[in-house]
């Protein structure tokens, strides 16, 4: 299981800088039966196009480098 969240990190790592530009940041929240958890903090946290960017942008990412991540939800 370290290995899956080491690959859904790495990815974050990826997306990271593109919302930290924003003013914002991503946190890992928790993974269970394929549904990724992940808070938005910062700028992004109060944003009013934030589902967008986790459901058009962040999920799409992670599931095509994580292929066990089946929805990504925003808590």
């Amino acid at each position: 299981m370290d290995s899956l969240f080491e690959r859904i990190e790495d990815t974050l790592d990826v997306i990271r800088p593109a919302l930290r530009e924003d003013g914002g940041d991503v946190e890992l929240v928790g993974f269970d039966e394929g549904v990724l958890q992940l808070r938005l903090v910062g700028a992004c946290s109060a944003c009013p196009i934030s589902t967008m960017t986790v459901k058009q942008g962040i999920e799409r990412r992670i599931r095509s480098a994580v292929p066990e991540v089946l929805e990504v939800q925003a808590v």
